[in-house]
């Protein structure tokens, strides 16, 4: 009876209105999901970690593809020393070679240049003191913002992966 009258006497009162949550949840019970500002938290996290591995990434691709690149260029420059010694003289174009791939990494078409097929030098690419870079042709790619000027000293050629010294040195334009 008395059990009765404390039971009664609790819900005349106030109190049970405020009764907590975890007191009616079982011990060792778990909080199922997120909480608003927990979301918000992570997701900052994730962002602010995306936000500093983008330079890197993008960095990592571009060295990536300079280096298809002057593999590429290291095969077209294999190519055409197998032409010149079975025909005897270089191919006017890289069509001749019997190559599958005739772009670089960005898209653009490598560029080769024979020189005995060229007029005047004003095409053949040179160094920062305006000399030729090679004897016989020119192989490169224009690079990532596919554009090329002959002399290597301009902006748009520095990105530019070439071969110099006849094939001594093939890769980008600025460590040249």
């Amino acid at each position: 009876m008395s059990k009765l009258l404390a039971i009664l006497h609790f819900l005349k009162s106030e109190d049970h209105f405020h009764i907590q949550l975890p007191a009616l949840r079982r011990k060792g019970a778990r909080n199922e999901g997120l909480t608003l500002v927990e979301l918000i938290t992570v997701i900052s996290i994730i962002m602010t970690l995306m936000a500093l591995s983008m330079p890197v990434l993008t960095q990592a691709v571009d060295a990536a593809k300079v280096a298809v690149s002057v593999a590429d260029l290291r095969t077209l420059q294999t190519e055409i020393t197998r032409h010149e010694v079975t025909k005897g003289s270089l191919p006017d174009s890289l069509d001749e070679l019997d190559v599958v791939s005739r772009e670089d990494s960005w898209g653009n078409p490598y560029e080769y240049l024979n020189f005995a097929k060229a007029k005047g030098k004003g095409a053949f690419r040179k160094d920062r003191f305006l000399v030729p870079l090679n004897s016989s042709y020119d192989l490169y790619s224009k690079g990532k913002d596919g554009a090329s000027k002959a002399p290597l000293s301009t902006k748009v050629s520095q990105d530019d992966v070439i071969r110099a010294h006849d094939g001594s040195y093939i890769g980008l334009a600025s460590n040249f």
